[in-house]
């Protein structure tokens, strides 16, 4: 062999033996290893650590939680960090805020195969940028001895509570500081709407029935319903139907019945959604997340962590729910887009009426 054809081969075969290595650091720089993603959530979100260990064993993956504050201010978080998300995945939207969200264009769409097992009227999102998780009903709750004592039956409507009879029984949360607060005045204008006799009316009447407002739900709670406090004077309380079940659950010594009740009329929906962040850079991870959602070990952990309702039908309750949460079989809804559209204008006539 001429020694230039010698050369030549021997370039050839270097060329071959540094591609072949090549292919080794290649493999060995691309493999990603283990996943870690990170769930930005409200303050109120809580799952059994045993339930997300779980995750984390069938799919390789761990979940970092960031809370974020309020549902609002968590939203704010990642509306403000859009083109460098702090997450993956987000939870806790509402519908009180959904429309925002979507109009920010903050998720990436994805059609989970368990959407099939939750109800048409949960899922308020047609692409599918986010995925219903959980619902709960804002409510009016009562503490039964205390209205007893006073000789007075519970309410049963919204009307009920602009009775003279529930004169300075009612405590409220502002809607411009409270979650719960918002769903409630949500839930009157779904019923007396807007007009000459509309929700402003109505609330003139709750201010004149001497209605007192609380900055959020803790207060309102554990500061004036007497149930829950000791220096409590108000007998009623916008809070949840799940509220009942808590507080046996919670007792001491758990009663054979809830101390408190809820009506079941006059109450608004909210349902909590999860979705994938735009710019997530582990999208496959994020999507078996929301898929893990809506798994049965999930969404059955969800009413003694959150003591909010699973959205998979058929999920079993626990046994505290199911002797002490009265169910809410026509919960007032407003259009997502309808409250978007208003919701800065409502509060701040809500806040001329009642301050």
């Amino acid at each position: 062999m001429r020694p230039r054809r010698r050369l030549a081969w021997a370039l050839v075969l270097v060329l071959a033996v540094a591609a072949c290595g090549g292919d080794d650091d290649s493999t060995a720089t691309t493999d990603p290893g283990p996943v870690s993603i990170t769930l930005l959530t409200h303050d109120s979100f809580l799952v059994s650590d045993a339930v997300l260990a779980s995750f984390t064993e069938e799919t390789g993956i761990t979940v970092e939680l960031l809370k974020g504050g309020d549902a609002g201010t968590m939203l704010n978080q990642a509306i403000l960090t859009r083109d460098n998300p702090i997450a993956d995945v987000l939870f806790g939207v509402d519908n009180t805020f959904l429309t925002r969200a979507l109009e920010e264009d903050l998720f990436v769409a994805y059609e989970s195969p368990a959407l099939d097992a939750v109800p048409d009227q949960l899922q308020l999102d047609a692409e599918h940028r986010v995925t219903p998780v959980d619902y709960g009903d804002v409510c009016v709750n009562y503490d039964k001895a205390a209205l007893a004592a006073a000789g007075v039956e519970p309410p049963e409507t919204l009307d009920d509570l602009v009775d003279p009879r529930y004169r300075g029984m009612l405590v409220v949360e502002d809607p411009a500081t409270s979650s719960p607060g918002l769903a409630f005045l949500l839930g009157t204008i779904g019923v007396f709407g807007e007009g000459d006799d509309g929700w402003h009316n109505y609330w003139e009447a709750l201010a004149a029935n001497d209605v007192l407002v609380a900055s959020g739900w803790e207060e309102a709670y554990y500061g004036s319903f007497t149930a829950a406090s000791d220096t409590g004077d108000r007998p009623l309380v916008v809070s949840y139907a799940s509220s009942p079940p808590a507080e046996v659950f919670f007792a001491e010594t758990p009663p054979d019945e809830a101390p408190t009740g809820s009506m079941t009329q006059g109450c608004f929906r909210q349902i909590e959604f999860a979705g994938i962040l735009g710019g997530t850079e582990h999208e496959e991870a994020a999507r078996q997340l929301i898929d893990f959602m809506l798994s049965a070990a999930f969404q059955e952990d969800i009413p003694l962590n959150m003591f909010v309702f699973p959205v998979v039908e058929e999920t079993p309750l626990p046994e505290v729910f199911v002797e002490h949460a009265v169910p809410v079989d026509e919960p007032i809804t407003v259009a997502p887009d309808e409250i978007d559209a208003n919701r800065e204008r409502w509060i701040q006539e809500w806040t001329d009426l009642l301050r």
